[in-house]
């Protein structure tokens, strides 16, 4: 199955879920890609914790997962893009939604 999970929050509970949900479903072998969008983009930032999101991403791109990150949310926070955070586009996100099997929105 090609999973798209799409994260909207930076709220660290839902985030992490999101991530932990989409390693399993790496694990399971299943195609899996990460859109962040809106304050999404910031969820990487989160470390502290009980609710680890960039150690959730940092395993997700290390067994094959792929993100990507909304270039204007980025902008609009004067963020540059990173590995965990990668610069993207609105094209990128259609993409995903056209050639994914499921839709997951976090």
């Amino acid at each position: 199955m090609k999973l798209g999970i799409v994260i909207t929050t930076k709220e660290a509970e839902k985030a992490w879920n999101a991530v932990r949900l989409a390693n399993f479903a790496l694990k399971a072998g299943d195609e899996v890609q990460i859109f962040l969008i809106g304050e999404g983009v910031e969820a990487p930032e989160i470390s502290e914790g009980p609710f680890a999101v960039r150690k959730q991403l940092e395993e997700f791109l290390s067994t094959g997962g792929k993100i990507m990150a909304c270039g204007t949310c980025l902008k609009l926070r004067e963020k540059g893009g990173s590995e965990l955070c990668p610069l993207s586009t609105l094209k990128d996100l259609y993409e995903l939604v056209k050639d994914a099997d499921r839709i997951l929105v976090f």
